[in-house]
């Protein structure tokens, strides 16, 4: 793949809310995930390549940068996601907070499953197969969210169809 180096492979990295709750269904919330991912490109630990934020989930074609480590980069991006969902939550008196309350020794809070799912596309093939998932997510039938994949905004599938990176961090996956 032009524009893709496999000193460490791209990865399909997906995140799914605590017990699949729609946390993600508020566009101030998919905001924070847009936010960290224009931080992570711009601080030039990772590249996205394509993303998808749902009502309860979120996936990411991202490739760790060789100087990165990649659980340390994921772990990293959760925890932050994490802490703003929090904030947000509490500077807007949102009651839907208590839905994330735990009882755990090392947070009050928790927002993610633990059990990220990561793993390697190691061929244009397989790359391919993941960008058109993503795009296709919120067209699915199970979430029927808009009718074609364009519709969606929160998704870089306009990028790849007009590229226009309205987001500010997306790179074709042909460089």
């Amino acid at each position: 793949m032009p524009g893709i180096t496999f000193n460490q492979y791209p990865q399909f990295f997906t995140a799914t809310i605590l017990e699949w709750k729609y946390l993600l269904e508020d566009d101030r919330l998919k905001e924070i995930i847009v936010d960290s991912l224009k931080f992570l490109v711009d601080d030039g630990r990772v590249i996205v390549y394509g993303f998808v934020i749902m009502p309860n989930h979120i996936h990411i074609i991202w490739q760790i940068q060789d100087k990165h480590d990649k659980s340390k980069v994921q772990q990293s991006f959760l925890k932050y996601t994490a802490q703003k969902m929090k904030f947000w939550l509490l500077d807007t008196n949102d009651k839907a907070l208590e839905n994330y309350k735990v009882k755990a020794s090392d947070r009050e809070y928790q927002f993610w499953e633990r059990n990220s799912l990561s793993i390697d596309l190691w061929s244009r093939a397989v790359f391919m197969q993941k960008l058109n998932y993503i795009h296709n997510n919120p067209v699915a039938a199970k979430w029927k969210l808009c009718q074609f994949p364009e519709e969606y905004k929160y998704s870089s599938y306009r990028f790849y169809e007009t590229g226009v990176n309205e987001f500010g961090f997306l790179s074709h996956y042909n460089g």
